[in-house]
């Protein structure tokens, strides 16, 4: 149960119980953000206890010394914990604690701790990112039952969310750049510590953030995402390729992968929902990646409220150079002398799984950061209704956009009592590159796996 419901999520649920309308935004509304709330909605102001802090703006310029490429230098390096969460001390801080995080401690009571900092409200996003949220405001609408959205571009397109898919739809589209490419690793970590690493080259375009596109321009496409996979030898070569569709159920995601044994580009349908990702070692699923992907449909998604949480914030050091994986991959859990946690309002979204829909999770409770959209946890719930799987993604600032998005992400199988990371890149030479020129859609075509497969 939560605690608090915000008075405004209380009375939109009412009137969405009532009426099950998908209204637009009224103008009047609309015009809170940027005044008492942020561009994306947040409330601006901080809380009545002084612990969560006013929005000001959040990260404006990257830290002295910071350049393009490098890893992120830490903008809070003299910051030390106001005190760490343990098992010992759970009760006193389970208010304001995630079921899947209290889980964590009880599985892991003798090694899993939460070091709490001071809150900075660090997120931030371009001006132009700012002015295009304001505009979908009053023109965005929801779809197909909610499985897509139209009249929306460049922006958050529900920063007033009148629902749960409003809400989810807000995740799924935040500002990552337009274009992005980076080098990074994946690991399973089993339940003695062991692991073996799969490395790759990422790329995306985000066509919903093009700067010069527009709602028109998108033909049903909010992003394409390619990769590479350069070890382990067994794996080098392989690629997979991925058209990322706004509404799923009107036109299916559209992928591929290419076998670097077989030479041969074969089409990926089944790239989706519960689909077990093999690099993972089966401990993440297709729509599993990111916190949440791809097609709403199969969920009844309930706006529940907000609530004050203890999430991951501002972690720099998860993804130090100076930090080995065999410093930061623990058995059960990261090593949580290297984590950042920090006292946010978050939305709290459930999706329960629809009468006659099949899926391995019969509940998600999505906890999203109100200052980015991002998930920050998220707890997934096995057939009989019992807390399975926990995701949690270790927030920063990428100030060189800037944004707030995932440093890692972290996938827990409580029953399994192991792991799955992605977006390691502490021992690689450069870190992730957002370019600034834009390739054309032809990039991103199938025939151009086999080619560049190998590179």
């Amino acid at each position: 149960m939560l605690k608090k419901l915000s008075l405004i999520s209380a009375a939109v649920a009412l009137a969405l119980s009532a009426s099950g309308a998908l209204a637009q935004v009224p103008a009047q509304d609309a015009a809170k953000l940027g005044a008492s709330l942020t561009p994306f909605g947040a409330e601006k102001s901080g809380n009545a206890a002084g612990t969560i802090p006013a929005w000001t703006g959040g990260i404006t310029q990257a830290p002295a010394g910071y350049k393009p490429g490098m890893h992120h230098l830490d903008p809070f390096p003299q910051d030390k914990p106001l005190f760490t969460i343990t098992k010992a001390n759970l009760d006193q801080y389970k208010a304001n604690l995630t079921p899947g995080q209290i889980a964590l401690f009880n599985n892991y009571p003798d090694s899993f701790q939460m070091p709490v900092y001071q809150t900075r409200r660090s997120g931030s996003a371009p001006q132009w990112v700012y002015d295009n949220t304001i505009k979908n405001a009053t023109s965005a609408k929801l779809l197909d039952g909610g499985n897509g959205f139209a009249d929306a571009y460049g922006g958050i397109p529900f920063p007033i969310p009148q629902n749960g898919v409003e809400a989810l739809w807000n995740h799924i589209t935040r500002y990552r750049g337009s274009y992005i490419i980076r080098r990074a690793s994946e690991v399973a970590v089993q339940r003695n510590g062991d692991y073996s690493l799969v490395t790759s080259q990422q790329e995306a375009l985000f066509k919903y953030y093009n700067p010069k596109g527009s709602y028109a321009d998108l033909n049903n496409v909010l992003f394409y995402y390619l990769s590479f996979t350069k070890s382990p030898a067994r794996l080098a070569g392989g690629a997979t390729l991925v058209h990322e569709t706004l509404d799923q159920v009107q036109e299916p995601r559209q992928a591929w992968g290419y076998n670097a044994g077989q030479r041969r580009v074969r089409r990926a349908p089944n790239l989706a929902y519960d689909t077990p990702i093999a690099a993972a070692d089966g401990l993440r699923t297709a729509d599993d990646t990111d916190m949440f992907n791809g097609a709403p449909d199969r969920y009844d998604w309930k706006l529940v409220g907000k609530k004050e949480i203890y999430i991951p914030y501002n972690n720099y050091k998860v993804t130090s150079p100076e930090v080995k994986y065999k410093d930061l991959l623990q058995p059960g859990h990261l090593n949580p002398a290297l984590t950042r946690n920090e006292l946010h309002r978050v939305w709290v979204v459930e999706g329960t799984l629809k009468p006659g829909a099949r899926h391995i999770y019969s509940k998600r409770t999505l906890f999203l950061d109100e200052d980015s959209w991002q998930a920050a946890v998220v707890d997934q719930y096995d057939g009989r209704g019992e807390l399975w799987r926990v995701s949690v993604a270790y927030l920063k600032n990428y100030y060189d956009l800037p944004t707030t998005w995932s440093a890692l992400d972290v996938f827990h199988d409580l029953q399994a009592r192991r792991y799955h990371v992605q977006n390691l890149d502490n021992e690689e030479p450069s870190t992730i590159e957002f370019a600034q020129a834009l390739p054309d859609d032809g990039y991103f075509k199938p025939s151009a796996l086999r080619r560049r497969g190998t590179r």
